[in-house]
């Protein structure tokens, strides 16, 4: 036994928990050609507004997403996507939180397509403040056909109670 393994063997892993904190409907234009870069094929999505709410727990973190933000897309050469979003959404009581989603896709697998992503939230002073110290994982889904929009939710990540 190494002394690295009875560190491993003496300190039990942090396990780590979400617990979804909010649900974005994010309205978009259709995906523009940017053409091919050094790192695969590139196109940007228009993001053109939509709402969001939270969940139990944060009935009042509730807005609309603003038009102006935009979403980077990478094909890299193995088919995956990787998504770069930025874009604010506005709290009803007119605090404004600046999004940035880093989403990798993979749809050439068997099975779901996977779409997860990091999400970082600058929030400003106030009642949701404590979020910016909070790391987010999100998970993206189509609203199509019925709306030119995608499903973002917002996972908080704790340590699981031991």
């Amino acid at each position: 036994m190494t002394d690295s393994d009875a560190h491993f063997d003496r300190v039990p892993p942090a396990v780590p928990a979400a617990h979804l904190v909010w649900e974005a409907l994010v309205d978009v234009a259709p995906r523009e050609d940017l053409g091919a870069g050094p790192a695969g094929h590139r196109f940007i999505v228009p993001i053109t507004g939509g709402s969001f709410r939270g969940v139990a727990g944060y009935e009042g973190f509730r807005g609309t997403v603003l038009p102006g933000g935009a979403d980077r897309q990478l094909v890299r050469p193995d088919g995956c996507k990787e998504l770069d979003a930025l874009y604010e959404m506005k709290l009803e009581d007119g605090g404004i939180i600046t999004v940035r989603n880093s989403v990798v896709i993979d749809e050439t697998r068997e099975g779901p397509r996977y779409a997860m992503s990091r999400i970082t939230l600058t929030v400003p002073q106030g009642p949701w403040q404590g979020l910016n110290k909070r790391l987010f994982i999100g998970t993206l889904q189509s609203a199509r056909p019925e709306r030119e929009a995608v499903i973002i939710r917002g996972w908080c990540v704790d340590s699981a109670p031991a």
